[in-house]
């Protein structure tokens, strides 16, 4: 087997923070994978993250950092991006992070299509804080914050990504290792803004509240919910419930807005890094 992808993660930063169970380390690998199959250096790669369980992840990761509020990785990531568009920038956020308190930043960095990867790790919850309910969290699911069951629909992360801009916008769950393999290298050739949604498990909070307790039973949740793109969109309405597509669900060939404000800089006389 392969071990190029080791060289992405700092091994001698284990044990692992998250909590037995939990769906983050196996989207580090697979991240770790993708990168080394696209041959970048971990010198030429800046990964971004804000607060939260996933927050930590830049923690693993042989990269360059930044570590900021909560919220505010997309925004610091544009920062990156539009300084010096040759680097490889990732987004590292859960869903709260992204969708809930970072929701403005998400909407315009699919907007401007700017190249970024966003990798949403979306455990519907607020996993470190207590296990509150978040943007995503589906309605009528129990949270710390809805003990009589979430009163709100929550937010379809890819439909949102689509309908502000974004280029690829795909889906795997932590269970479909080999889909959020093929998903991640597609997001990280796409040179866009790529959201790639991991369903990822929190049996601690979400799972203990709503009937599963343990890793196995919410992997066993995700195997029955996903299913190929083609699989679920000729499924008939009433058997869609509570299912949802994986694999990149959309691609589109707009501009990003990396090299349009390079076109701009070289314009007005100043020099592109």
């Amino acid at each position: 087997m392969n071990r190029g992808y080791r060289k992405y993660i700092l091994e001698e930063k284990f044990p692992l923070f998250w909590c037995p169970g939990c769906g983050n380390g196996i989207i580090i690998a697979a991240l770790a994978r993708a990168l080394d199959k696209r041959g970048v250096s971990p010198n030429e790669i800046v990964t971004t993250t804000g607060i939260g369980c996933f927050g930590k992840a830049d923690d693993y990761l042989a990269t360059n950092s930044i570590h900021g509020t909560h919220g505010r990785a997309l925004a610091f990531a544009s920062g990156v991006k539009g300084a010096n568009p040759d680097l490889t920038v990732l987004a590292l956020m859960g869903d709260g992070d992204c969708a809930t308190i970072g929701g403005n930043h998400f909407l315009h960095a699919a907007r401007r299509n700017i190249g970024v990867t966003a990798i949403v790790s979306n455990n519907l919850n607020y996993g470190m804080t207590g296990g509150q309910y978040s943007a995503t969290t589906p309605a009528g699911v129990v949270t710390s914050t809805s003990v009589y069951g979430n009163p709100e629909e929550g937010f379809d992360l890819c439909d949102v990504a689509i309908a502000a801009g974004a280029s690829l916008v795909a889906r795997s769950t932590v269970y479909h290792v080999g889909v959020l393999d093929r998903v991640l290298d597609e997001a990280l050739k796409n040179p866009g803004f790529s959201l790639v949604e991991v369903m990822s498990s929190c049996p601690v909070h979400y799972g203990r509240r709503n009937r599963m307790p343990s890793a196995v039973d919410m992997m066993n949740h995700w195997k029955r919910s996903g299913m190929p793109e083609s699989r679920f969109r000729d499924l008939p309405a009433d058997e869609k419930e509570g299912r949802f597509p994986i694999g990149v669900l959309h691609r589109t060939d707009r501009e990003d807005f990396s090299s349009r404000y390079a076109s701009i800089q070289e314009e007005a006389g100043g020099v592109r890094r």
